[in-house]
């Protein structure tokens, strides 16, 4: 056997140099831009139920008082999460359908002054619902409470303000709006959340959870050497959607979001077939999905198996649980935001919808869609 036969081709994803602190240190300072945030920023070496899990168990535990606003599946796993520190949790559940106002989150702070922790869903992809963040931080703030932001979903698709909006704990992931991988994931860290953590002796240490190990090892050594080796791959990738979404223009990223969220709503409306948005008002809608009932009799989970037998590569997907039965998403994000998507998705459903039977108006629904994207 010849040396030539037994030598390893290289190969650009494993043959790669190893990734510095220093370029760690550099990807972390653009999410901090994307955010247009001063606090800390850790990227986490995990999908972001990590950083969700990981931030709830470091500023929580007994003692504390926490309003969970529930208005989708991710709000109801924060608070078992909550509850499982030790925590008093005040649930305050919105119609998935709807989104919650500052009104109710004032409303539950004068019925419970002693409340002191905040945690929100900003856009729910589950049910395709958007909470007014920016409202809700301003009462937030006047409360005192620390404010706990999944903004998993929405980065990308609409403002992430951490700073201006008041939130001490802001999640994001790259998986969806980003366009990016789900192993990796970042959180904003304020100083009041990390006061909270050092006074919390329940903290997760020495842990895969620790927020406060990153802190130690990682800012406070002023970042010069890993805790432990990195996600390069993820790394990597993260650092090409934050280039992706600087070189377009955050702006232009986050209407291509909000056009693909237009251009489905008023398509679906004009298809017809029992077809609704799930998202009673255009406000409450998040740009990162739509959601869309179907008619009585019709399984949304078995329609989406026949729409995509058209084209497996259309972003459809029926609801989880028990919303498979009458929840459809059209999951319009990343580098499904586009014309193309949307154009697609609508014309499968219709079809789909056809093959029951029930009367649709495809070119009506292709002419509201191209009209509401411009």
């Amino acid at each position: 056997m010849t040396e030539e036969s037994t030598a390893v081709t290289t190969h650009p994803f494993l043959d790669l140099a190893p990734l510095s602190a220093a370029h760690f240190a550099s990807v972390e300072d653009r999410v901090a831009r994307l955010l247009d945030t001063r606090q800390d920023v850790v990227i986490m070496q995990g999908e972001a139920l990590l950083p969700l899990e990981g931030a709830i168990r470091g500023t929580a535990g007994p003692g504390t008082t926490a309003l969970n606003v529930i208005t989708g599946p991710y709000g109801q796993t924060f608070g078992d999460w909550l509850r499982d520190c030790g925590a008093r949790v005040i649930d305050l559940s919105v119609p998935f359908h709807a989104a919650v106002t500052a009104e109710q989150i004032r409303a539950a702070f004068a019925e419970h002054p002693e409340i002191d922790f905040v945690s929100l869903v900003h856009a729910e992809a589950a049910t395709g619902n958007t909470n007014p963040v920016a409202e809700i931080g301003e009462v937030v703030r006047a409360h005192g409470a620390l404010f706990y932001l999944d903004a998993v979903a929405s980065v990308g698709a609409e403002p992430v303000l951490p700073d201006a909006w008041g939130v001490d704990l802001c999640v994001i992931g790259a998986q969806k709006a980003m366009g990016g991988p789900a192993g990796v994931s970042a959180v904003s860290v304020s100083e009041r959340a990390w006061t909270r953590m050092a006074a919390n002796p329940h903290a997760p240490r020495r842990s895969y959870l620790s927020l406060l190990d990153w802190k130690e090892r990682w800012l406070d050594a002023g970042r010069k050497a890993l805790p432990h080796a990195p996600a390069q791959l993820e790394m990597l990738a993260l650092e090409a959607c934050v280039e992706r979404i600087e070189a377009a223009g955050p702006e232009k990223v986050m209407a291509r979001h909000r056009s693909a969220a237009a251009a489905t709503r008023a398509g679906a409306l004009a298809l017809g077939g029992g077809l609704e948005p799930y998202v009673h008002e255009a406000r409450d809608a998040a740009p990162v999905a739509t959601t869309l009932r179907t008619p009585p009799g019709v399984v949304a989970a078995e329609l989406v198996a026949r729409a995509l037998e058209t084209d497996p590569a259309l972003p459809l997907a029926a609801g989880g649980g028990a919303l498979a039965k009458e929840m459809i998403r059209v999951n319009h994000y990343g580098p499904h935001a586009t014309r193309g998507a949307v154009q697609g998705s609508l014309a499968a459903l219709g079809a789909a919808l056809a093959e029951q039977g029930l009367a649709v108006d495809p070119d009506a629904a292709r002419r509201d869609a191209e009209a509401a994207w411009q």
